[in-house]
Protein backbone atom coordinates (compact mmCIF):
# COMPACT_ATOMS: atom_id res chain seq x y z
CA UNK A 1 0.00 0.00 0.00
CA UNK A 2 1.03 3.59 -0.56
CA UNK A 3 -0.19 6.26 1.85
CA UNK A 4 -0.56 10.01 1.48
CA UNK A 5 -0.27 12.30 4.51
CA UNK A 6 -2.81 15.01 5.29
CA UNK A 7 -0.36 17.71 4.15
CA UNK A 8 0.20 15.95 0.83
CA UNK A 9 -3.55 15.45 0.37
CA UNK A 10 -4.08 19.18 0.85
CA UNK A 11 -1.50 19.99 -1.82
CA UNK A 12 -2.89 17.38 -4.24
CA UNK A 13 -6.40 18.79 -3.82
CA UNK A 14 -5.10 22.33 -4.33
CA UNK A 15 -3.38 21.36 -7.59
CA UNK A 16 -6.38 19.39 -8.87
CA UNK A 17 -8.68 22.32 -8.14
CA UNK A 18 -6.30 24.94 -9.54
CA UNK A 19 -5.82 23.00 -12.78
CA UNK A 20 -9.52 22.02 -13.04
CA UNK A 21 -8.63 18.36 -13.45
CA UNK A 22 -11.49 15.83 -13.84
CA UNK A 23 -12.88 13.95 -10.85
CA UNK A 24 -11.46 10.71 -12.26
CA UNK A 25 -7.91 12.05 -11.79
CA UNK A 26 -5.53 9.84 -9.83
CA UNK A 27 -2.15 10.61 -8.36
CA UNK A 28 0.22 8.47 -10.42
CA UNK A 29 3.37 7.39 -8.60
CA UNK A 30 6.24 5.46 -10.14
CA UNK A 31 9.96 4.94 -10.43
CA UNK A 32 12.34 5.21 -13.35
CA UNK A 33 16.01 4.46 -13.75
CA UNK A 34 18.30 7.41 -13.09
CA UNK A 35 19.23 9.88 -10.43
CA UNK A 36 22.37 9.83 -8.34
CA UNK A 37 21.29 6.72 -6.41
CA UNK A 38 19.94 4.52 -9.22
CA UNK A 39 16.17 5.12 -9.27
CA UNK A 40 14.14 8.32 -9.39
CA UNK A 41 10.58 8.86 -8.20
CA UNK A 42 7.92 10.02 -10.63
CA UNK A 43 4.78 11.81 -9.54
CA UNK A 44 1.99 13.21 -11.67
CA UNK A 45 -1.70 13.21 -12.42
CA UNK A 46 -3.52 10.82 -14.74
CA UNK A 47 -7.16 10.49 -15.70
CA UNK A 48 -6.76 6.89 -16.84
CA UNK A 49 -5.72 3.72 -15.10
CA UNK A 50 -4.80 0.37 -16.62
CA UNK A 51 -6.00 -3.09 -15.61
CA UNK A 52 -2.57 -3.96 -14.16
CA UNK A 53 -2.29 -0.78 -12.06
CA UNK A 54 -2.35 -1.05 -8.29
CA UNK A 55 -4.99 1.43 -7.05
CA UNK A 56 -5.10 2.70 -3.48
CA UNK A 57 -7.15 5.30 -1.69
CA UNK A 58 -5.39 7.22 1.05
CA UNK A 59 -7.11 10.06 2.91
CA UNK A 60 -9.50 10.55 0.00
CA UNK A 61 -6.83 10.62 -2.73
CA UNK A 62 -6.70 7.81 -5.27
CA UNK A 63 -3.16 6.64 -6.02
CA UNK A 64 -2.21 4.55 -9.08
CA UNK A 65 1.05 2.61 -9.42
CA UNK A 66 2.21 0.38 -12.27
CA UNK A 67 3.19 -3.18 -11.21
CA UNK A 68 6.96 -2.76 -11.75
CA UNK A 69 7.11 0.45 -9.74
CA UNK A 70 5.03 -1.10 -6.97
CA UNK A 71 7.81 -3.62 -6.33
CA UNK A 72 9.99 -0.69 -5.22
CA UNK A 73 7.28 1.49 -3.66
CA UNK A 74 5.24 -0.86 -1.49
CA UNK A 75 4.80 0.74 1.94
CA UNK A 76 5.87 4.21 0.80
CA UNK A 77 4.42 7.31 2.44
CA UNK A 78 4.09 10.51 0.41
CA UNK A 79 4.32 13.75 2.36
CA UNK A 80 4.47 17.42 1.42
CA UNK A 81 6.90 19.82 3.06
CA UNK A 82 7.32 23.57 2.97
CA UNK A 83 10.44 25.15 4.43
CA UNK A 84 12.96 27.90 3.82
CA UNK A 85 14.84 25.44 1.59
CA UNK A 86 11.81 24.93 -0.68
CA UNK A 87 8.61 23.02 -0.99
CA UNK A 88 7.71 19.70 -2.51
CA UNK A 89 6.55 16.15 -2.13
CA UNK A 90 8.74 13.82 -0.08
CA UNK A 91 8.85 10.04 -0.24
CA UNK A 92 9.30 7.88 2.85
CA UNK A 93 10.25 4.57 1.22
CA UNK A 94 10.98 1.64 3.55
CA UNK A 95 12.45 -0.32 0.61
CA UNK A 96 15.23 2.21 -0.06
CA UNK A 97 18.61 1.13 1.26
CA UNK A 98 20.18 4.46 0.30
CA UNK A 99 18.89 7.78 -0.98
CA UNK A 100 20.50 10.96 -2.22
CA UNK A 101 20.63 14.15 -0.18
CA UNK A 102 17.74 15.76 -2.03
CA UNK A 103 15.49 12.70 -1.53
CA UNK A 104 14.58 12.45 -5.21
CA UNK A 105 16.44 9.22 -5.94
CA UNK A 106 17.16 5.97 -4.12
CA UNK A 107 18.66 2.52 -4.40
CA UNK A 108 17.43 -0.82 -3.10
Amino acid sequence: MITVTDRAVGEVRRIVSEQSLPETTVLRVGVKGGGCSGFSYTLGFDDKTGPADQIFESNGVRVAVDPKSFLYLSGTQIDFEESLMGRGFKFGNPNASKSCGCGESFSV
